[in-house]
This record gives structure tokens, C-alpha cells and sequence, in this order.
């Protein structure tokens, strides 16, 4: 039998089976939580990318909080946020994850 090449995920698969069943978990626990924090995300992403995006949102929360702001009244969801700057880009209808990690770690890096 040959096996796919070292780096593929179908090679991982084959030598462990749950290896899929660990993504998808994976893959939701972290859409869940970024849907607590008011991103919206699809669990059938790459759940590396979905790892990805969550730590870029932490990042910017953090920012949000260096410079004394609330994340509750800064939340995606707040009508009337305290400062438009501390509420996280939205993503676009047309964006894919990588486009919008990368924009919610420029947001980020202004705050910084």
C-alpha cells in the first residue's frame, strides 16, 4: 500500500481514524466560542484557520481592554458602542477567513 504524502491530512486519517472526528469536534468547540464572543463562523472550516481567527479576535479583545475599554459595550452586537474602534471589523460577505483574520490583527495592531 502507498501511503499519500508525509504532510497530507489524508495520510494522517489513514494512519489514525479518529483523526476526523477530532477536527470536527475541534472545529465546533472553537466556532462556539467564537460565536459567545459574537463572530459569526462555520464549523466546517479548516479547524486550524477557525484556531487562527479566535486567537486573532482574543488579540484584539486584549487590545480593546489595554486601552480601557469594555468588551461588553464594544460587543458585535452593541447598538450604541462606547468607541466604534473597540468593536471588531465585521466580517464581509465576500471575505474569506484568512482575509478577515488578517483584518481583525490589523484592527488589533492599531489599538496596540
Amino acid at each position: 500500500m502507498n501511503l499519500p504524502p508525509e504532510s497530507s491530512e489524508q495520510r494522517s486519517e489513514m494512519l489514525d481514524p479518529h483523526r476526523r472526528e477530532e477536527r470536527t469536534s475541534a472545529a465546533t468547540e472553537i466556532t462556539g466560542r467564537l460565536h459567545q464572543k459574537g463572530i459569526d463562523a462555520n464549523a466546517e472550516e479548516d479547524p486550524a484557520l477557525l484556531a487562527d481567527l479566535l486567537t486573532a479576535v482574543e488579540r484584539f479583545e486584549s487590545a480593546v481592554e489595554a486601552q480601557g475599554g469594555d468588551l461588553m459595550v464594544n460587543s458585535p452586537r452593541s447598538r450604541d458602542p462606547q468607541n466604534p474602534e473597540f468593536v471588531i471589523p465585521a466580517k464581509k460577505a465576500d471575505e474569506d477567513i484568512e482575509g478577515y483574520i488578517r483584518r481583525i490583527n490589523d484592527a488589533a495592531s492599531n489599538l496596540e
